[in-house]
């Protein structure tokens, strides 16, 4: 049975899909003022859960992987709207941040296990 924070905290997600989903249909119609607009509660939502999940360690360290991913394809986007894409180096910084939270987060959590055992 699901706690009450949890049916919240997936409303949120959900409603947090719908803001992305709305800043990258922007992004491929070339839509940049909208798109521009979305970035920000796409991010600030993602950044909220995030906080909702900051006592759950697998919860939290993927959702930081998806404030860097959102931070990396917003960067992109607005590269791709006003620096003739010139800004792809900088959305890879934030790329590999959130990959490398989760690369460190699984090798330390199947060592942790292997050593458990």
């Amino acid at each position: 049975m699901e706690t009450k924070l949890n049916i919240e905290t997936r409303v949120i997600e959900n409603a947090h899909i719908f803001l992305w989903l709305i800043k990258d249909m922007c992004w491929v119609s070339e839509y940049k003022t909208i798109g521009m607009i979305m970035v920000f509660p796409t991010i600030a939502t993602a950044i909220y859960i995030t906080w909702l999940n900051r006592n759950m360690a697998t919860e939290l360290v993927h959702n930081l992987a998806v404030c860097c991913w959102i931070s990396a394809n917003s960067i992109w986007m607005i590269g791709e709207f006003f620096y003739n894409d010139t800004t792809r180096s900088f959305a890879k910084i934030f790329f590999i941040a959130g990959l490398s939270i989760l690369v460190l987060y699984y090798v330390f959590h199947f060592l942790k296990s292997k050593i458990s055992v």
